[in-house]
């Protein structure tokens, strides 16, 4: 490949990591501006909290969905109507004035996220091979794990100056800029997959059992896993998925060949990103609170103490890429998860008053380092035995596992933590058996996936690779 060719691919790179990067940032970077958002617009708490769900919602249960129309379609034709959609419906947020409108725009942001994303990550996959590939998964790995901690800067940053809009403001001339430059460099046409029929049947069922099992877990950080409507939207998640099951296995041009579920690999590497993001965002979420309610610290000085972790997670996705290169992925896996064990080990010690540097950073440190690793991790295993004619599907797939662990995460721990999370200086032990809790769970995540995940080196060959 030539040096001009190899200078436009990661150029490719870099603008679809910024359309990522808007996509993840606008997961975490809200949930600092509510408090003021709340003020300004006169939000009730029902409000409030469906302009967070309302995202969530649409966007983790419409991926799959993203995911077979860039398989089937166009990849850079779904991701420019993705970015489109995703863009403007930003504008409509900041600029909305009602409880109504701004719910109803975030949700027009997660549909576009869920075009976007998945079509995105099958670009990157498609465009570059071998080791090149697993480097520019290592970048996209590190925008998922940083785009939480650079959101609570960045919402601090906002909310403390030009005022909550930027929020979503910021998004504009960066949709901008990538839907100009992007069409430059990636060549249009279609996935590599003769068009066919969408699976309507299959893509209803899915958006209604993704989405009842992120609204179920929504709730069950507020009301507990057994109280409020969260069993009943379980129990309709886990069966609306059996149902799933049932139509992918009638139908001609199923959203997801069931065939791609029974390979270890795209298994090993979805179950490794719920996982690795279950364990992140419940650090951010459990560390977050900690610093504001417990030392006091505001949104601005919390996003600070942050900002070391996201530089950390790139450090780590780093270190995670050349180990896998070399010594594949069961080494970074177990190290990476072991690593979240010993900073969340670390975190459970956390005092009732004292200084954040020490009582947070060490541990939260050792904990992002590691799961940067398991990020790679998660998704050079599922995309590199992946062909091209499934690359969409699969991305779809690591990204809904994105979604379902980071909501599974802070569902768990809220929880486990609810009497520490009232504040006002009550009890601050819930806050060490959450933290021992994900101790626990990484100790037991790096037992299990060590097993799952395929051992040697990923493949170097860019072709359908069906491993078992």
């Amino acid at each position: 490949m030539s040096q001009t060719a190899v200078r436009t691919n990661w150029w490719v790179l870099v603008l679809l990591c910024l359309a990522q990067f808007m996509v993840i940032l606008d997961v975490t970077v809200v949930n600092v501006a509510l408090p003021v958002i709340a003020t300004e617009l006169a939000l009730d708490r029902a409000a409030l909290t469906w302009v967070v769900t309302a995202y969530t919602l649409c966007f983790g249960g419409l991926m799959l969905l993203g995911g077979r129309l860039a398989d089937t379609i166009s990849r850079r034709g779904v991701f420019l109507a993705g970015l489109a959609v995703f863009t403007l419906a930003s504008l409509a947020s900041g600029l909305a004035e009602s409880a109504t409108t701004l719910v109803a725009a975030r949700a027009v942001q997660g549909v576009g996220a869920a075009l976007l994303s998945p079509a995105a990550m099958s670009i990157v996959t498609t465009t570059f091979h071998g080791a090149e590939r697993n480097r520019a998964l290592g970048v996209w790995a590190a925008i998922a794990g940083a785009g939480a901690a650079v959101g609570v800067l960045l919402g601090g940053l906002f909310t403390a100056g030009p005022g909550w809009e930027w929020v979503f403001f910021i998004n504009v001339p960066v949709g901008i800029f990538v839907a100009v430059l992007l069409p430059r460099l990636v060549p249009s046409g279609r996935s590599g997959r003769t068009p066919g029929k969408i699976d309507v049947p299959g893509a209803l069922v899915a958006v209604l059992a993704v989405g009842a099992l992120i609204y179920a877990l929504v709730r069950a950080g507020d009301t507990g896993w057994v109280g409020g409507s969260t069993p009943y939207f379980l129990a309709a998640g886990l069966a609306l998925l059996v149902v799933f099951v049932v139509v992918e296995r009638r139908v001609a041009e199923p959203l997801v060949r069931l065939e791609l579920l029974t390979r270890r690999p795209v298994v090993a590497g979805n179950l490794v990103m719920l996982a690795a993001s279950g364990l992140l965002l419940a650090n951010f979420f459990l560390n977050s609170q900690y610093l504001q309610h417990v030392l006091r610290l505001d949104a601005l000085e919390t996003g600070l103490i942050f900002l070391p972790v996201a530089l950390v997670i790139g450090l780590g996705t780093h270190i995670g890429v050349r180990v896998v290169n070399r010594f594949g992925g069961r080494p970074a896996v177990a190290a990476g998860f072991g690593l979240a064990a010993v900073g969340a080990v670390l975190l459970a010690q956390v005092p009732p008053s004292g200084n954040a540097l020490t009582a947070v950073l060490p541990g939260f440190l050792i904990s992002g380092l590691g799961l940067g690793a398991t990020f790679v991790t998660a998704t050079t295993t599922a995309m590199a035995h992946t062909g091209p004619h499934d690359a969409g599907t699969t991305s779809g797939l690591i990204n809904t596992g994105h979604e379902l662990g980071a909501t599974l995460g802070i569902a768990l721990v809220s929880t486990i933590a609810a009497q520490s999370l009232q504040g006002g200086g009550g009890p601050i032990g819930g806050f060490g058996a959450a933290f021992t809790a994900t101790a626990i769970a990484a100790v037991v995540i790096a037992i299990g996936a060590t097993l799952l995940v395929p051992a040697g080196r990923p493949p170097a060959t860019d072709g359908p690779v069906f491993a078992h």
